[in-house]
């Protein structure tokens, strides 16, 4: 019987939010596991969290890989938050440096370490695609169960990969966004004959005037509805926000999910690279379970 380090963490927690949870398993390397032992964990833990991260050390710099219960998931952000704010805040050697390395596939992406400052780690987004929809207005609206009429024409409808490829949709109000309620399985068909991998639905309407957007995720392809607090699909928002000239690149707030007081809180930044703005997403997270996670 193996062993491993495990935790159940809850990321972007801050305020009323109650975050997004994810299990963590450091592992010593490679060859610690298999891709059949890591889904066989995802499987086994479906319903208590959406993701389970993996953690590899590598010389100076982690490899992370996802996975749900249906497959290995390309990236996770609230899974890399809650992964990232608790490596760098329960080490020393972590948490007196600015920026930490980590490995996601074959793409390399920057975690800062912002705890001191504002209780938040922040990490790079992968760098976005941006994709051309031929999808019509209509065929969305029907995947998601509203009228074509509840899509905002004042902005615009796009499908941009920044991690995973999301369809992004503006709804009319937020009252609409936060009670749409697609059907899952349907959903899930519609996602996986048009190669999408989640669909964020946005308004301006916000329940605190301090924050700019509310945002709801859908992600039936993972095998789960809806996801409470995603950094994937923000930061592709927030490559949207720049492209349509609808954010400056300061930082700004964003509430996720469908409760109107007990919203999540992600936030969204930039860094300059190569003289162009880079999206980064941020926040806090809590280790609620610590233990050690057994396998046959």
């Amino acid at each position: 019987m193996k062993s491993f380090p495990f935790k159940k963490i809850d990321a972007f927690t801050k305020g009323k939010s109650c975050g997004n949870p994810c299990a963590v398993i450091y592992l010593s390397g490679t060859n610690d596991i298999s891709d059949q032992q890591m889904q066989l964990i995802a499987r086994e833990l479906k319903g208590f969290v959406n993701e389970v991260v993996y953690v590899f050390p590598e010389e100076k710099r982690f490899f992370l890989k996802y996975y749900s219960a249906e497959c290995e998931v390309d990236f996770c952000g609230h899974g890399t938050i809650g992964t990232m704010y608790d490596l760098i805040g329960s080490r020393e050697d972590l948490l007196n440096q600015e920026s930490i390395e980590i490995r996601v596939k074959d793409t390399h992406l920057s975690v800062y370490n912002r705890i001191k400052k504002s209780d938040s780690v922040f990490i790079t987004a992968p760098p976005p695609v941006y994709n051309d929809l031929q999808l019509h207005p209509e065929a969305i609206a029907g995947a998601l169960h509203i009228s074509v009429d509840d899509i905002n024409k004042n902005f615009q409808l796009a499908l941009i990969n920044a991690g995973l490829n999301t369809l992004l949709v503006p709804v009319k109000d937020l009252k609409l966004c936060l009670t749409m309620q697609p059907h899952q399985m349907e959903l899930k068909k519609f996602c996986l004959e048009q190669g999408i991998d989640i669909i964020l639905v946005f308004t301006a309407e916000v329940a605190e005037k301090k924050n700019k957007f509310r945002t709801r995720v859908f992600a039936p392809k993972f095998g789960y509805l809806e996801d409470p607090a995603t950094g994937s699909g923000n930061s592709a928002f927030g490559n949207y926000l720049l492209q349509n000239n609808l954010w400056d690149g300061s930082l700004l707030s964003i509430e996720q999910n469908n409760s109107y007081d007990f919203h999540n809180i992600i936030k969204l930044d930039t860094v300059i690279k190569k003289e162009s703005k880079n999206v980064i997403f941020g926040g806090a997270a809590m280790v609620k379970i610590d233990g050690l996670y057994k396998i046959n």
